[in-house]
């Protein structure tokens, strides 16, 4: 038999879903001596802990695969074959109590919800943040029963997130996020120009070995896992752009250490270094107003703007979309205004963050 499950232990602001532990992929390989034996009875006697209700949901789901093709609870096993499942975890989350925190639920049904996240609300408790969380808000909107998370988004990322209401439609769900086909489209400023209207970032994610508490591409595939985000600019206001991010995978911080691999920083991202004047002028009226801008938005520029998912009863795929939040919509005014009178009240100059640093010794020395 071989065992591959792997769930590593990380941060709770993250989106590497199997990563967080809100799922396992296990493959097992059966025995060349094995009796044939139910595929529910065969999987309980070797995920020792794991109950056989869950993997007849697992089943059920189509998240059990024998030889790469989905089959039932009643599935005969027969020696060689190699079974993989994916299985989501149970909440871990009995001690908590229900907080009556306002949130925005855009949608309900007897199956899953779709909450409208706002910036600064950590999704799950843990590292100190045991009250005022999501789940906390969303235990109290559910009178007291236990939300079953299928993903998370960063304490400081606002917009849409997804939640079961069942055991049935998290593990229905799981397997959707395993398989990377649920819709998921962000919104960004960062920093910058762009040459071209689109393209793809690909490099393995992994952490960083410098500081563990951040994520670093490895371009060469050595470390980390395989990680693919679609980018297309939306707007562009000269020093900054806003980009549609579309999620191929779901690494931690994928789209933030992406988007810094190629040298366009979210704006205001503290952590990776975008919450400093990057692109721009020596002008001190500029410099006032990116510092007004970090003020309105002291947080990263990235929104989760769409999901979309097969529902778990209908089997229907549904979507839903998300406004801009107020802090991002009025920094993206400024900029708009801004970008417009910017050939009027100044020249045309970009200089780069070095050449901004001499400058500004010149104009001191001249004082």
């Amino acid at each position: 038999m071989i065992d591959e499950n792997e769930n590593p232990q990380i941060d709770e602001e993250s989106e590497d879903e199997e990563s967080q532990g809100l799922y396992e992929h296990f493959r097992v390989v059966a025995d060349p001596g094995q009796a044939p034996l139910r595929l529910d009875k065969f999987l309980v006697d070797r995920l020792s802990g794991t109950a056989r209700n869950r993997i007849q949901n697992a089943a059920k789901a189509g998240n059990i695969l024998v030889n790469g093709k989905g089959e039932k609870s009643n599935y005969k096993v027969k020696p060689g074959d190699v079974v993989t499942l994916v299985l989501p975890n149970p909440p871990q989350h009995v001690d908590l109590e229900p907080e009556n925190i306002p949130i925005n639920v855009v949608y309900e049904d007897e199956a899953v919800l779709v909450v409208d996240k706002s910036p600064g609300m950590v999704v799950h408790p843990g590292f100190g943040n045991f009250t005022g969380t999501l789940v906390n808000a969303l235990m109290y909107h559910l009178k007291g029963e236990k939300p079953f998370l299928v993903h998370r988004i960063d304490k400081d990322t606002s917009g849409l997130l997804l939640v079961a209401k069942t055991e049935e439609a998290q593990t229905y769900l799981a397997k959707q996020f395993f398989d990377h086909s649920i819709e998921r489209k962000y919104r960004a400023l960062v920093w910058g120009n762009f040459d071209e209207e689109e393209g793809t970032v690909t490099g393995n994610i992994g952490r960083s070995i410098q500081d563990r508490k951040v994520m670093a591409v490895f371009p060469d595939g050595d470390k980390g896992k395989p990680a693919v985000t679609h980018y297309r600019v939306v707007e562009r206001f000269g020093y900054v752009s806003l980009v549609e991010c579309v999620l191929e995978t779901g690494r931690t911080h994928q789209i933030r250490c992406h988007m810094r691999y190629i040298k366009h920083p979210l704006f205001g991202d503290a952590v990776y270094g975008g919450d400093r004047i990057l692109k721009g002028t020596t002008f001190t009226k500029y410099k006032q107003f990116v510092e007004n801008c970090f003020s309105i938005l002291p947080r990263q520029a990235l929104h989760a703007a769409t999901i979309g998912f097969v529902h778990p009863l209908t089997h229907k795929t549904i979507r839903f979309e998300s406004k801009m939040p107020a802090d991002m919509n009025a920094v993206l005014e400024k900029w708009r205004t801004y970008s417009q009178n910017r050939q009027i009240e100044e020249p045309a100059e970009e200089l780069t963050p070095k050449e901004m640093r001499e400058r500004e010794k010149l104009l001191n020395l001249k004082k």
